[in-house]
């Protein structure tokens, strides 16, 4: 074997820490760049579903609190393409449907249910019950509750600047909705606006039947 052979063979690659570092992270970033890059191309991925829509000024300030309040911690938004998980939660998720979402936040944190397809399930004053106390409507529910959000207004002095924000990402915000936006809020509180964006979560999914699920 030529001296420079024997300098890219595996034996030295494996012995050298660093070589081998090296060739890692060219190995998953070309592997991973192979995945990736075509996402970027295909209409199912940036393209939204059939009646998705970009977030109302109260359901996007919803969003924020959801996030604050670190309810993406223990629940995810994204039901695999496995029988078990339409079954127990409906239809698979599609990323057509978070093409509106800046950060997206599909997770894979259970420690309660997936909340992808939990509009309309439930009664807003289900929800504001559960918000303000979940035990008493899950009595062996450990989720925490939430009372102030009751008591604490929507924030309506930053929602246009993130509506703007967004339409610099993507989403197509109109400038009436923007310059609307703190309007939509008035008198609202962030457990309005909470309850808000858990009701539209799902609600224009594409429903689909046990046998069209592909079972991985």
């Amino acid at each position: 074997m030529s001296q420079e052979n024997k300098f890219f063979s595996h034996e030295t690659i494996e012995k050298n820490v660093g070589w081998l570092i090296i060739c890692t992270i060219i190995a998953v970033s070309f592997a991973g760049l192979v995945q990736i890059i075509p996402l970027f191309f295909q209409h199912s991925t940036t393209e939204p579903s059939p009646g998705v829509v970009p977030y109302t000024a109260l359901r996007l300030a919803g969003r924020d609190v959801y996030q604050r309040e670190g309810c993406v911690n223990c629940h995810s938004q994204q039901i695999r393409t496995l029988r078990s998980e339409v079954e127990r939660y409906g239809p698979y998720s599609l990323a057509g449907e978070s093409v509106f979402d800046h950060p997206f936040l599909w997770g894979s944190k259970r420690t309660g249910p997936d909340l992808a397809r939990v509009g309309g399930r439930y009664s807003d004053e289900w929800h504001q019950i559960h918000l303000n106390n979940p035990r008493d409507v899950v009595p062996e529910s450990i989720m925490p509750s939430y009372p102030w959000l009751a008591k604490s207004p929507a924030d309506a002095s930053s929602i246009s600047s993130h509506m703007l924000a967004m339409r610099r990402l993507g989403v197509p915000y109109t400038d009436d909705e923007i310059a609307n936006a703190s309007k939509e809020l008035e008198g609202k509180t962030e457990l309005d606006a909470l309850i808000a964006y858990l009701q539209g979560l799902g609600i224009n999914r594409r429903y689909i039947t046990i046998d069209e699920v592909v079972v991985k």
